[in-house]
């Protein structure tokens, strides 16, 4: 069954449109949700506005957005002045320019999604335009009303260049420069035998972007911690961390490099392997009066 799609519209490129749905390329639904209930009755709790100078519940009809333009003080806005000055949507997404690949700075990149033609009259565009973006390596920049927003696309073939995928960018006002998080941060040279330690543990722990592979241990976690809560077993706890501090740099390098050459021997000598896949975490059983029989996560 195909995903519903996020936005429907028109890729326009010049002369050349087809049209075209965003689906949302990344997705939480599948992730254990956790709600706040009361610990006495274990009923669900629900959020309620309330005033904060007089603590009474404010109903929906009485509520409106402000904007603090100073401690306490507000403008106000409508709803429909607010729908007033929203751009209306035109459903299309105008290319206005193609980038480099290589050029892009990926700290813009905000959300994804894949792009995909919506019949078979505008597959045969949408191939063309893939097709010439993915020999040619570049991105496309465009803009569309989404969500309300005007907003701004970078989109891109895929690895395979098979498909496209549209991120919504952050604007640059968005976007914290580097020299804030790096301002106390000294200036340090590596060079000669640390630079070399470095490289050589690198390439030791040389791998593959596999995604598969990675592990959610906060959901596998969570849900084992469930399972045992239904099933009266006792509960786990993580492993305590192990803390070491490093004394010597250039001595915690050559160690590690020690380290890494161990492995390499190892490993040529077991064959190569593949990275395993990723298993998902068994969502824990609801709870119905008796207590549930589930298997362990993997």
């Amino acid at each position: 069954m195909a995903p519903r799609a996020s936005w429907k519209g028109f890729l326009t490129i010049g002369a050349v449109s087809c049209g075209v749905a965003l689906y949302a390329a990344a997705s939480t639904s599948e992730r254990i949700s956790l709600h706040m209930v009361s610990r006495k009755s274990g009923h669900r709790l629900r959020r309620q506005f309330v005033d904060e100078e007089t603590g009474r519940p404010v109903e929906p009809d009485a509520q409106v957005k402000g904007y603090e333009v100073a401690k306490g003080d507000y403008v106000t806005l409508e709803a429909d002045e607010v729908a007033a000055v929203v751009p209306e949507s035109d459903k299309t997404i105008a290319i206005t320019a193609f980038v480099p690949c290589a050029d892009i700075d990926t700290v813009y990149l905000d959300r994804p999604y894949f792009l995909a033609p919506v019949d078979k009259p505008s597959a045969e565009a949408f191939a063309l335009i893939t097709a010439g973006m993915a020999a040619t390596k570049v991105a496309a920049l465009g803009e569309a009303v989404l969500f309300r927003r005007v907003r701004k696309l970078l989109i891109r073939p895929d690895m395979d260049g098979g498909a496209l995928i549209a991120d919504t960018l952050s604007f640059d006002y968005e976007v914290r420069p580097a020299e804030e998080a790096f301002a106390d941060v000294p200036d340090v040279d590596v060079t000669g035998e640390m630079l070399d330690l470095a490289a050589h543990i690198i390439r030791s722990k040389a791998g593959v972007f596999d995604p598969a592979a990675f592990d959610d241990r906060y959901e596998s976690a969570l849900a084992e911690l469930v399972r045992a809560k239904l099933e009266g077993k006792p509960l786990p706890k993580a492993a305590p961390r192990r803390e070491e501090k490093v004394v010597d740099l250039l001595e915690a390098l050559r160690a590690s490099a020690a380290e890494g050459a161990k492995d390499t021997r190892r490993a040529d000598k077991g064959g190569k392997t593949k990275p395993a896949g990723r298993k998902a975490a068994a969502k824990p059983a609801k709870a119905t009066g008796k207590p549930a029989t589930s298997r362990k996560a993997g």
